[in-house]
This record gives structure tokens, C-alpha cells and sequence, in this order.
């Protein structure tokens, strides 16, 4: 009985084992079929890197992913690839944001010294620049609008009113001779003094919380502009030449600082994308 049970198992067994190796067959043949129609995509991509056409690179390599995803040798041989690529592409994109930061912070050292600069090195981590027709001692006992940026070229804009009495105004309005005009909204940051029987009121408004009050001076800067106090009661003013400039010598400076903060980001991130790259690349061929 054994002897004729084991006999019906080893028969059994013959035909799987036949299947298993026609299968195991047809699948090799269907893998090297796969990865003969793909090698021309993996030749194109690789002639693409070495024209630095890197998205060209790169769309091939997932070309191949897509059409062929039993070509596991070309696959392979693809991602190493797409590593050497996506390396290449981020140190042409990081000397790219080396020579953006060198040009623009030149162009902010040949202008800074037009600036006064003012930090707080207790209570600050960033400076401000302002246009020095607008510090505190220049511009005692009147109202006006104040601009400054910091060193991170962060705009802003604070209005000062000074008067024999008090207004609580919350938000500024400015209008140009046409007719047109931009407001802020509401400030969120309000301060009120007193000094001497003068009556001191300050509000602020960073850029994109200033109704693009800031922008609309800038472009029309050449005019006479009309700015109003408004809150408890409204006080009206004309905007004084030196201020307009200043609105526009700071808004400036501001675009320089922020060109030049988003380049130093951006080349952080940069390296740290590199080294991650250069980690896998690696791993992968110690693992080889």
C-alpha cells in the first residue's frame, strides 16, 4: 500500500513539475522579449542624459515602466539611471541658485548703504530697512504713511498719525487724482500714546494684508496722492513727495531681499535633495 501511494505522488508530481518549467520558460522568454523592445528606450534616455535634456531623460525611463513592466533588467538598469539624472538636474539647478544669490546680494550691497537700518538685536532676528527721509526723527509731529522691509525683504507699511487729538483710526485709504483708490483692511496691530499733549496712533500692515495699498502707491507714485486716516473719525492728508520715493526706493530693496531669501531656500533644499541622491546611489552600489 505504501509503496503504491508513494508510486501516485511521483506521478502526480512529473506533470506540475513540467508546468512549472514551461511556465518558468515562458516567462524568462516573455522577459527577454520585454527587454529587447525596451533597450532602445533605455538608449535613448540614457543619449538624453548625456545631452543634459533631462526631462526628456527622465519621461523615457517612465516610458519604459509603462510599456514594459516585465523588462525587470532594463527597469533596473533605468532607475540607477534615473538616480544619475535626477543628481545631475539638482547640481545644474543648485549652481544656477549659486550665481542668482552672488549677482543679487551684489546689487543689494551696491544700494544698502541708501537705506537706513535699524535692528533691535534684544527682541529682532531680522532687521529693517527704511528710506532715511522716514526715521523717527525725521518725521516728528506729522502724519504719514512709514514703509520698511526687512533683511528677509518682508514689506511692510505702518501709519502714523499725530495730532491734538485723537482719531483711533484702524485703516488708511489712498486716491489718486482720477478717482481711483486702494484701502486696508482693518489692522491687526494698533498703537496709541500720548506725549505732551500730542496724541500718537500707529497701525500696521504687512504686504498682502494692505490691500495692496502698498502696490497701488508704487504705480502711481508720480501723482498726487490723497491718504485718508480712517476709524473713529477720518483724517485727511496729502501723501509728501519724499514718501512716495521712499514707498518706492524700499518696495525695490524689498524685491531683492526676497529674490535672495527664496534663492538661499531654495539651495538649501537643493543640497539636501543631493545629498539624499547621492546616499541612494550609494546604497545601491554597495548592495551591487
Amino acid at each position: 500500500m505504501i509503496h503504491m501511494m508513494t508510486n501516485t505522488t511521483s506521478k502526480g508530481a512529473a506533470p506540475i513539475r513540467v508546468l512549472l518549467c514551461i511556465a518558468l520558460t515562458a516567462l524568462l522568454a516573455s522577459c527577454s522579449n520585454a527587454n529587447k523592445q525596451a533597450q532602445p528606450y533605455l538608449d535613448a534616455a540614457r543619449e538624453a542624459y548625456q545631452q543634459s535634456q533631462y526631462d526628456r531623460a527622465k519621461a523615457l525611463i517612465d516610458t519604459i515602466k509603462v510599456l514594459y513592466p516585465k523588462a525587470f533588467d532594463i527597469r533596473r538598469e533605468g532607475i540607477a539611471l534615473m538616480r544619475e539624472v535626477e543628481l545631475a538636474e539638482t547640481e545644474r539647478t543648485l549652481a544656477y541658485l549659486d550665481s542668482l544669490q552672488t549677482a543679487t546680494q551684489a546689487k543689494v550691497d551696491a544700494i544698502s548703504s541708501q537705506y537706513a537700518f535699524e535692528k533691535d538685536e534684544e527682541y529682532q532676528s531680522a532687521g529693517f530697512y527704511l528710506h532715511p527721509s522716514q526715521t523717527i526723527e525725521r518725521s516728528l509731529h506729522r502724519a504719514y504713511l512709514r514703509f520698511q522691509t526687512d533683511e528677509n525683504g518682508r514689506l511692510s507699511m505702518t501709519s502714523v498719525y499725530c495730532g491734538s487729538y485723537n482719531i483711533h483710526h484702524t485703516a488708511v485709504r489712498v486716491t489718486a487724482p482720477d478717482g481711483t483708490f486702494a484701502e486696508t483692511p482693518t489692522a491687526r496691530d494698533q498703537y496709541e500714546t500720548t506725549v505732551l499733549d500730542e496724541h500718537i496712533e500707529k497701525a500696521d500692515f504687512p504686504q498682502g494684508q494692505d490691500g495692496d495699498v502698498m502696490g497701488f502707491i508704487y504705480l502711481n507714485h508720480d501723482k498726487n496722492l490723497k491718504v485718508s486716516f480712517t476709524g473713529e473719525r477720518t483724517f485727511n492728508t496729502v501723501m509728501a513727495p519724499q514718501d512716495r520715493e521712499a514707498l518706492v526706493a524700499v518696495y525695490d530693496l524689498s524685491q531683492l531681499l526676497t529674490t535672495l531669501a527664496q534663492a538661499r531656500q531654495q539651495a538649501e533644499e537643493a543640497r539636501q535633495k543631493m545629498a539624499f541622491f547621492q546616499h541612494k546611489k550609494e546604497q545601491a552600489s554597495q548592495e551591487n
